[in-house]
């Protein structure tokens, strides 16, 4: 197996085009929908209780005596259930969790809980979906998958003269937090600079090359059997991943080359779409090995 770039992308956005709309919701062109709902993170200190929101002296306390923290992944029902609320995943982490009322949101067992991550699916529940998926196509040695571009780090691009990617500035001057970090000369110098070249996990060919340009964002194209992500350590073999990273980003676009399903993660969604047939999506919504809803 492998995960090979495709530079002419032209076949793949011409369809996709009128699949997918700004936002990662898919058109029509499919009987069903489901989200696969990002896990959530939590933590909690072991024989201590957090320091409440506020007390500054006691989390300065908390800090020097640095207790040991448990922290897991849990699901979207199993935080509703601690925190004493419905579960419903259509309302979203905030609506459901409440977290949009308040900046610390904690259940009655002392867990801390994190917003689901966006714009990414965990790696083994990528794997779980597609495993699932591969049943309802056929041709799941076949397919494709596409990476946003804007992941810091995944390609080069040309960066001001503090390090700070050009795109941040209209005129090329760096206007980025980074700037902060550096010294006063190079922030006088800098309009005397040229933007530099900075390289990215990919390579600059790739870098420099063609984008699929769809739903208001731009990507790079791989040709991937869908039975590759299905495969627990995808990672390992992802081109894009950086060197020494503790983590990967996972595809926003998977799709089998017959079309008959298509696997988007948004950048901005704590969630992942899968549209296909009423089979696949009934199918993934049952596995045990992640969580998914049917939506309409």
């Amino acid at each position: 197996m492998s995960i090979d770039w495709v530079s002419d992308v032209a076949d793949q956005a011409d369809w996709l085009v009128h699949r997918l709309r700004p936002g990662g919701a898919v058109r029509g062109g499919y009987e069903a929908q489901a989200r696969i709902l990002h896990p959530v993170f939590r933590e909690r200190p072991v024989g201590t209780p957090w320091p409440r929101p506020g007390d500054e002296a006691a989390w300065l306390r908390f800090g020097e005596a640095a207790p040991e923290i448990d922290a897991e992944l849990v699901s979207w029902r199993a935080a509703a259930h601690a925190l004493g609320v419905p579960f419903d995943g259509a309302l979203g982490w905030s609506g459901m969790s409440g977290a949009d009322q308040v900046d610390d949101l904690r259940d009655g067992e002392g867990w801390r809980y994190q917003d689901p991550d966006e714009g990414r699916l965990e790696p083994a529940a990528l794997a779980a979906a597609v495993a699932v998926l591969t049943v309802h196509t056929t041709t799941p040695g076949a397919g494709f998958a596409a990476v946003w571009d804007g992941w810091d780090g995944i390609v080069g691009g040309k960066t001001a003269s503090a390090g700070v990617p050009k795109r941040y500035s209209d005129d090329g001057q760096p206007q980025h937090a980074a700037v902060l970090g550096r010294g006063i000369r190079d922030i006088i110098n800098a309009p005397f600079r040229k933007a530099a070249w900075r390289p990215g996990a990919l390579s600059d060919e790739i870098s420099r090359g063609p984008r699929l340009e769809v739903a208001g964002r731009a990507h790079v194209l791989f040709r991937a059997a869908p039975s590759e992500w299905a495969d627990a350590s995808w990672p390992e073999r992802a081109p894009w991943r950086e060197r020494g990273a503790p983590w990967v980003q996972s595809p926003n676009l998977v799709w089998p080359s017959d079309r008959t399903w298509l696997l988007v993660t948004d950048p901005d969604a704590e969630s992942t779409l899968v549209a296909g047939s009423d089979e696949a999506i009934s199918a993934l919504v049952a596995s045990d090995a992640l969580e998914a809803v049917r939506v309409e």
